[in-house]
């Protein structure tokens, strides 16, 4: 594993020719860095080490060897994955439950009283009640499965927006959001005449609560906003919002996708109407994510999709509609996917959330203090220190380096004895970064040495 301190004293290396890309080119940019360790040593019916002795600082070392694909060596260099944000590695034990659903189960659910289709759908189902106990819902029917979060969020606005909004209502969002937080709530807009709100961003490069409070009013009929930004790692006081919002009677909508995978996150406590996440980013298997909504909500929503499972009854001029979660989950789903999922909460679970947290900020606020020592960079949002505010990324520019510089000069580091992969991109947020240009994200775990 690389060391935290050996990517940012990467930084220092760059010639100043780098920064002459063209236009803009001298405009500073930079990136995002995350540093996170979701990994806990363990397979699939094996139990794994106690980690309750263990320091939060150890857990670089005891997780490595889950993750197979770190084992990978080029030209002779060790491989340092950065690009957590874009989608998590996949420790072991979700591979061979994987492995197992598809060699001896391989069936589909709730249809079939056959021995297969038993066994996948009581390990479906189990999933689904792993997702609803890890984020502390009330009851395990407040869970849908869907592809991802992108399709949770558009399950959101067009079975609730579509049917709850009109002309002269407004939908308030922060330019922070992810751009599939954005766009299902422009197509609602388009349709029903409600008018979009956004929140801008403060001169640390945080959303304003402030502004957001004094944009409330009872036009307002639903608030989306992130829990951790994918962006900027500033994390929003859900709870006080939630509050706020619901003195209106507005709706809440988080996307906890940068917050599940990090940290312990309490839907109860926190009080949102929906919240969504998704499994790639939490060490499970792509195709699936997770919507949680309150059930008597999700009760009086129409269905997103039609089709097999969501139905009650079905009529040649009209269908009667199945309780949630099936009500939302049209189709044959994701089922090695979903149980995968569930592999991965338990993978997280043993090695315990707070436990997660505290080590990502324990590398953060390292290589926060690296940087700041780098001249040239500038670093934005809140220090990691402030952990009630700060979320275990960092985002900055580099003066004159173009983002794709960074990322190359990042992957040519070999003569440090590692190779490390790094991402150029926009995070999905274009919005966000309007005030700073910086688009590069780079996310790595790492240990400190």
């Amino acid at each position: 594993m690389v060391s935290a301190a050996a990517a940012a004293s990467s930084l220092r290396c760059f010639p100043p020719s780098l920064g002459n890309r063209g236009p803009g080119a001298a405009t500073a940019r930079g990136g995002l860095v995350r540093l996170s360790s979701r990994r806990a040593r363990s397979t699939a019916g094996v139990a794994a080490p106690s980690r309750e002795a263990e320091s939060a600082a150890s857990l670089g070392d005891l997780t490595r060897v889950d993750f197979p694909i770190l084992d990978q060596e080029f030209d002779g260099s060790k491989l340092v994955y950065f690009d957590n944000g874009a989608t998590s590695q996949k420790p072991s034990c979700v591979m061979k439950t994987l492995d197992e659903y598809y060699r001896f189960y391989n069936s589909n659910v709730h249809r079939g009283i056959h021995v297969l289709s038993a066994k996948a759908t009581d390990a479906y189902e189990s999933a689904r009640t792993k997702v609803a106990n890890f984020v502390n819902a009330a009851n395990s029917r407040e869970i849908v499965f869907t592809r991802n979060a992108t399709e949770a969020i558009n399950l959101v606005a067009y079975s609730w927006g579509m049917s709850n909004l009109k002309q002269g209502d407004e939908i308030v969002l922060t330019i922070a959001e992810h751009h599939s937080a954005i766009v299902p709530w422009q197509f609602v807009s388009q349709k029903t005449g409600a008018t979009l709100k956004y929140v801008g961003l403060t001169k640390e490069g945080v959303p304003d609560i402030e502004q957001l409070k004094g944009l409330l009013s009872n036009k307002t009929k639903i608030v989306v906003v992130h829990h951790v930004s994918n962006v900027l790692g500033s994390m929003l006081p859900i709870e006080d919002i939630v509050t706020w919002s619901n003195r209106i009677g507005a709706k809440v909508l988080v996307d906890a996708c940068q917050s599940v995978p990090h940290m312990p996150v309490d839907v109860q406590r926190l009080g949102a109407d929906f919240l969504v996440a998704s499994s790639h980013k939490m060490c499970g298997p792509t195709g699936v994510g997770f919507l949680h909504g309150k059930f008597d909500l999700l009760s009086s929503m129409e269905p997103f999709l039609g089709g097999g499972e969501m139905i009650a009854d079905v009529f040649q001029d009209k269908s009667t509609y199945a309780e949630p979660p099936s009500r939302f989950e049209a189709g044959t789903p994701a089922i090695g996917e979903a149980i995968g999922l569930g592999t991965a909460i338990d993978y997280l679970s043993q090695i315990g959330m707070q436990k997660i947290h505290e080590y990502e900020n324990e590398l953060a606020t390292y290589l926060y203090e690296s940087l700041i020592a780098v001249p040239n960079v500038r670093i934005y949002g809140p220090a990691p220190c402030q952990t009630v505010h700060r979320a275990p990324l960092c985002s900055f520019n580099v003066e004159n380096v173009h983002p794709t510089d960074i990322a190359e000069i990042l992957d040519l580091q070999r003569e440090l004895g590692h190779q490390m992969a790094a991402k150029t991109a926009d995070h999905g947020a274009v919005i966000s970064k309007w005030p700073f240009s910086a688009p590069c994200t780079y996310l790595c775990s790492s240990k400190l040495d």
